[in-house]
């Protein structure tokens, strides 16, 4: 778990500090930040350290100085994007960054990046040459990220107490967004508790123009229920397939340069996660689990069985 920060606009680099530092439980281990005062783009980033230990330092920078990212998640097929992009002529500077791929993924092919992205994700790019900077969030929005977008300041932030760090943001509580949650028990995207402050939905991706002070969002995927017959003959084939798909998706997060750790209940979620993890993990899996006094809410039993 990552934090990005920036903004676009009013503001100072001691707003780019405060709004880092509140979101500093997200990433322990690196403080990064980078702003331009003649144009008025600031971009911070806290970093939990997962792959590529040495070279993952954001805000990062193409190799050719024409983009920057802030970047929270995790790409699962970045080796096979790197090799793809490496076949095409792109060079990286680090050994094994998601990050660094990200940024040639867009070089390669723009907007359209995100539909080769296997992951979790919200990031934001600045385009030098193009004065935009680019954000998008996960197909699930598993990632979190805010924005506030209204005239002389666009921010956004991986958490609403990082964004309301900016002094120029004191937003008041969104009577709608109270409705909502009394109705549903969550606030759903794009709305949130303060007025003027949207959640990105996940399956959507923005650009905002720097020189024109204008924002634009869009959805880029949309999930689909497609039904099939339901064939009792079918169902054991769906079986392999689910168990097949299970154990690439499981295998595809192993990928780390720190040791793994699992959180597994007495359900069938964790307990599938974990029995999958143990066929590609090749050291320990250490596993985590949460029990209670109370019979009822106790699952301990299940997690060690």
């Amino acid at each position: 778990m990552c934090g990005i920060a920036g903004f676009a606009g009013a503001g100072t680099l001691d707003d780019l500090r405060a709004m880092n530092a509140a979101q500093a439980h997200r990433g322990p281990d690196a403080d990064g930040q980078w702003s331009d005062a003649a144009l008025g783009l600031f971009l911070g980033h806290r970093r939990l350290s997962i792959i590529d230990l040495a070279g993952g330092t954001q805000p990062m920078w193409s190799i050719d100085g024409r983009f920057a990212i802030v970047f929270n998640g995790e790409i699962y097929n970045f080796a096979e994007l790197r090799a793809e992009l490496s076949a095409m002529g792109a060079r990286f500077a680090t050994d094994h960054s998601d990050t660094e791929v990200l940024l040639e993924a867009y070089r390669r092919w723009g907007d359209e990046c995100v539909h080769r992205l296997n992951g979790m994700w919200a990031f934001v790019l600045y385009d030098v040459e193009r004065r935009r900077l680019f954000g998008s969030r996960d197909r699930f929005g598993k990632k979190p990220l805010y924005y506030l977008d209204r005239p002389g300041l666009f921010a956004f932030a991986s958490e609403l107490t990082a964004l309301t760090a900016h002094r120029a943001i004191a937003p008041a509580i969104s009577p709608l967004a109270v409705k909502k949650y009394f109705a549903y028990g969550y606030i759903p995207a794009p709305h949130t508790i303060y007025e003027g402050v949207r959640k990105l939905p996940g399956g959507h991706s923005f650009e905002y123009d720097l020189a024109a002070g204008r924002l634009r969002e869009w959805r880029y995927w949309d999930f689909v229920l497609e039904p099939q017959d339901d064939d009792p003959a079918a169902h054991e084939r769906w079986c392999d397939q689910l168990c097949e798909l299970m154990g690439r998706a499981v295998k595809r997060r192993l990928v780390s340069d720190v040791p793994i750790g699992a959180f597994i209940s007495g359900g069938i979620d964790s307990s599938a996660v974990v029995a999958f993890a143990r066929r590609h993990c090749a050291g320990d899996l250490r596993t985590f689990s949460i029990g209670f006094e109370e019979a009822s809410h106790n699952e301990l039993p299940y997690a060690r069985l």
